[in-house]
């Protein structure tokens, strides 16, 4: 049997300023491929962050192909109801092509911004997921009366793929999750510490008592630019306010430094994707360090694709 081809995503410039026209430049381009997916994501409390609902919403209107991803969105900062609602939108807008990464997040500052409380972030996440499926289902929140519209176009709702690490978090994963995005290896690359982690994946949803082959799939920045070293370290400077080699992955999601490859340059994003072939990993979604849509060429150009 023939292992399945590993997928390969482009994520937009979504962190960086930008105005309308670099954004629609990026849709077309990612669009035309050969990319599999477009990504974006979500911080809150960031001045150059866009919204993510109506960041898709234009994705689904521009783009035919590509699957459309979320990687990740903070759940327990959304009104489950109505955020399902309007991802139920995004998926009928885009066809069926939506998946929704999902966590918890890693800034407090985020939930304090909009009153969110910061315990039980994981329960809630959960019980969020539950909810959200039951609107995708057509279950009626509020008994007697009539379900939240639209209805997903993708059968059975909207997959949900969770950005967690440790083994208690793939242990709640496994009882919900379509598979996990691993997010320890985002800047440092590791393609052994990555294989390991799939095995322990696998093993959660066996114990779990699930026979589905969980989904398995991380994020990587890249940096391709005259520069691409700095590139990246300005970028991780402003973005997590520290200097690269100060990035750790309890605060940060990131791995420590000097394990694995440093994401920078052409040689660092190919060992990253042939790294991730190698890990077995579903899906590799590449996450830019500028808003210049003429990375997304160099990036074909150094993967050959």
């Amino acid at each position: 049997m023939s292992t399945p081809r590993m997928r390969i995503s482009m994520g937009l410039p979504t962190l960086f300023p930008h105005e309308r026209e670099t954004e629609l430049a990026w849709y077309r381009k990612i669009d035309q491929g050969p990319w599999d997916g477009l990504v974006t994501y979500e911080r809150l409390l960031y001045p150059n962050s866009w919204s993510v609902i109506p960041q898709l919403g234009a994705a689904a209107a521009m783009t035919e192909r590509v699957r459309l991803w979320t990687d990740v969105v903070a759940l327990p900062l959304h009104n489950p109801v109505l955020f399902a609602k309007d991802l139920a939108t995004v998926d009928v807008l885009s066809g069926g092509r939506l998946t929704l990464g999902v966590g918890i997040g890693a800034w407090d500052e985020d939930y304090l911004a909009v009153d969110s409380p910061l315990d039980r972030k994981r329960q809630r996440m959960d019980a969020a997921v539950a909810t959200m499926r039951s609107v995708w289902a057509q279950e009626p929140p509020v008994a007697g009366h009539l379900p939240v519209g639209p209805k997903p176009a993708q059968n059975g709702g909207i997959p949900l793929v969770a950005g967690v690490i440790g083994p208690k978090a793939l242990a709640r994963a496994a009882r919900w999750a379509d598979g996990v995005s691993d997010p320890a290896h985002s800047l440092h690359f590791d393609a052994e510490g990555l294989a390991a982690q799939r095995e322990r994946v696998v093993e959660a949803w066996r114990v779990a008592g699930r026979t589905d082959r969980p989904h398995f799939s991380a994020p990587v920045w890249f940096a391709l630019g005259p520069d691409p070293q700095n590139q990246l370290g300005e970028h991780v400077v402003d973005f997590w306010d520290q200097e690269v080699g100060n990035v750790d992955a309890e605060s940060s999601y990131l791995t420590a430094p000097n394990a694995g490859t440093l994401n920078c340059g052409a040689a660092g994003l190919l060992a990253a994707v042939n790294g991730a072939r190698a890990a077995g990993l579903d899906e590799i979604r590449l996450v830019p360090t500028t808003a210049d849509p003429d990375e997304i060429d160099r990036a074909r150009e150094v993967l050959g694709i």
